[in-house]
């Protein structure tokens, strides 16, 4: 299973965990946070993520998310990457960490990117009071029926 490292400016890795955890029931396995403080600098926290990366290392790799590109973590966290073995993500979200959970334990470490990646990006969505909330239309006519649950779950995962 790739392991899941979490490194964000305070507090949002922990919450990010917790929302994991209130979904699921329970804390994902090999997967921690490294919560930043405001003004930090990343040589003072870079010993703390390589021991994190190294607990959540199994061999199948590790994908450490980030919160935003330039910012203190994510240069904390490049200075992990590994080509092959631990990828950088930026922009987590919690779409994107259910993704990376869901798929951890069945693809290779690029794959999960791709996925984790347009989980993010699938799950930005512009809502309104009007339409109903993660759902489609109804289908059409019966025979499409199961098609269309098919692509309902589908595109909620």
């Amino acid at each position: 299973m790739i392991g899941l490292l979490i490194i964000a400016h305070a507090p949002l890795a922990d919450a990010m965990l917790i929302c994991a955890r209130h979904i699921y029931g329970s804390v994902p396995l090999n997967c921690v946070t490294l919560d930043i403080p405001s003004k930090a600098e990343p040589a003072d926290y870079l010993e703390q993520a390589k021991t994190l990366h190294a607990s959540v290392d199994t061999g199948a790799g590790v994908l450490v998310l980030t919160d935003m590109f330039g910012a203190t973590p994510t240069n904390i966290a490049t200075r992990l990457s590994r080509p092959g073995r631990t990828a950088v993500l930026t922009g987590i979200n919690l779409p994107m960490l259910l993704r990376a959970l869901t798929y951890r334990a069945s693809v290779p470490l690029e794959v999960l990117v791709e996925k984790a990646s347009s989980g993010a990006t699938t799950g930005v969505i512009r809502a309104s009071a009007n339409a109903l909330q993660n759902q489609r239309n109804p289908p059409t006519s019966p025979e499409n029926s199961n098609d269309d649950a098919n692509t309902r779950l589908h595109d909620q995962q």
